[in-house]
């Protein structure tokens, strides 16, 4: 559905009542669901197939909001001011009084929050009272959607409504960075670690595949086009 008055409202009704809608990022698009509600995030994790295990990235419009779920520090600020609203998400401590549903998380003392550019997604959300659990509208470990009808495709009718953004402008998955231990990427995306670098100055490792899982992309197996594909090839097979 596009992007006008009635959808935005349609989008915001089904929301407030657990259910879950695919919305357009400047990454990818996202399912999304309240992040305050276990029901409506555990619908997320049942349509992706999703292992619990594997945390999701709750999306913010204002800054105090976000402040009422978790804790920011200096390195925070200096990267929300250069790169935010924008495909950066921070893994961040969370506050003990959060109200974010236990299943974004897995349950864990950490949460990955971002700022979405996406002036659509900015307008739903400025109009809701929670943040949006939103990981990208595929089923998990298949590639991420980046046009509405990507998202159709994959749901088909089990989706109450797709807000229609077009094509999304970056089609890769936003940069992950952890700051709660030593500085440090959880997934490259959409923001080179050489620009992060440039603004904090000084160097920042990259880790996946981490024991303790904190954000997504770190599983050992995700992002597959399901199938096979040929690596440096210059020439297609006759079939």
């Amino acid at each position: 559905m596009k992007n006008n008055h009635s959808n935005i409202e349609k989008a915001k009704k089904y929301l407030t009542n657990n259910d879950v809608v695919a919305i357009p990022t400047e990454t990818v698009y996202g399912l999304a669901g309240n992040a305050y509600s276990n029901k409506a995030v555990k619908k997320i994790f049942s349509l992706k197939k999703r292992p619990l295990k594997n945390p999701l990235i709750v999306h913010y419009y204002r800054i105090k909001d976000l402040k009422q779920d978790c804790i920011v520090n200096e390195t925070f600020n200096k990267l929300y001011s250069k790169f935010c609203p924008g495909p950066l998400t921070f893994v961040l401590n969370k506050k003990k009084n959060s109200k974010l549903s236990k299943y974004v998380n897995a349950n864990k003392k950490t949460i990955a929050v971002r700022f979405p550019k996406n002036k659509i997604t900015q307008n739903l959300l400025s109009k809701l009272n929670f943040p949006l659990a939103a990981p990208s509208a595929n089923i998990s470990t298949k590639l991420s959607p980046v046009k509405p009808e990507d998202v159709k495709d994959e749901f088909g009718n089990k989706i109450k409504l797709i807000l229609d953004g077009g094509k999304t402008k970056i089609g890769l998955e936003s940069t992950i960075v952890d700051l709660t231990e030593k500085i440090s990427i959880l997934r490259p995306g959409g923001i080179t670690i050489e620009l992060l670098e440039k603004v904090l100055h000084r160097k920042i490792k990259l880790k996946n595949l981490l024991k303790n899982i904190k954000s997504p992309g770190q599983l050992g197996f995700h992002y597959s086009p399901g199938i096979p594909v040929r690596l440096n090839a210059k020439y297609p097979k006759k079939k």
